[in-house]
This record gives structure tokens, C-alpha cells and sequence, in this order.
């Protein structure tokens, strides 16, 4: 009768730094195409996601989310941001809660 050797369980720290870093890119970078998808479909309002800033977004730039919404080009998110003295490149985590509340105030309608 033949021994069966099963495999060690992999522990995070057998694997190499670069491989973790990939793959927590990848878990990163799908949720954050599913929550765009969300946004682009009206299913999660983008003023939900500024005033809460979920992990998945937390390091998108004001323009990427913005642009996510159905409608929103360049020229309209630029136009929104530097009304109210926004950088498009500020990312979402970095924002105040001053001007969080701003922003979702200009973007909920009149």
C-alpha cells in the first residue's frame, strides 16, 4: 500500500511579496469594475459612494469615479470639480468630510 502525501496548505507568507501584490490588484480591480457597473446603471448612486467611500474605491481618482456615471464625459466632470475646487486627480480616501458633503450636494439634483 502506497503512502498518500497530501500537499502543505499554503500559508500567505510562502508565497512571494510580488504574487500577493497581484493578486489583491486583481480582487481590487474587479470590484471596482463591478461598482462602476453599478454606478453606470443608477443601481448605487455615485453620492452613496463619496459620502461612504467603500474600499474599492477609496484610491479612485474624482474624475474616474465621476466619469463612471451614465452621461458624465471629461468636460461635465471638470466643470463639476473645479466649481467647487476640486483636483480630478484627488483621490476619493483623501477627501473631508467638508468636502464630501459639498460634492454630494452638487450632485444631488435641484
Amino acid at each position: 500500500m502506497e503512502a498518500t502525501v497530501s500537499p502543505a496548505p499554503v500559508s500567505e507568507e510562502s508565497v512571494p511579496q510580488h504574487l500577493q501584490a497581484l493578486e489583491r490588484a486583481n480582487r481590487v480591480r474587479l470590484a471596482r469594475a463591478g461598482l462602476k457597473r453599478s454606478i453606470a446603471s443608477g443601481e448605487v448612486p455615485v453620492t452613496r459612494v463619496i459620502a461612504e467611500c467603500p474600499w474599492e474605491a477609496s484610491t479612485m481618482t474624482l474624475s474616474e469615479l465621476l466619469r463612471s456615471q451614465s452621461r458624465w464625459g471629461r468636460t461635465r466632470t471638470r466643470k463639476l470639480l473645479s466649481s467647487v475646487g476640486l483636483n480630478e486627480n484627488k483621490r476619493l480616501e483623501t477627501l473631508t468630510e467638508r468636502q464630501r458633503m459639498l460634492l454630494v450636494s452638487q450632485l444631488r439634483p435641484h
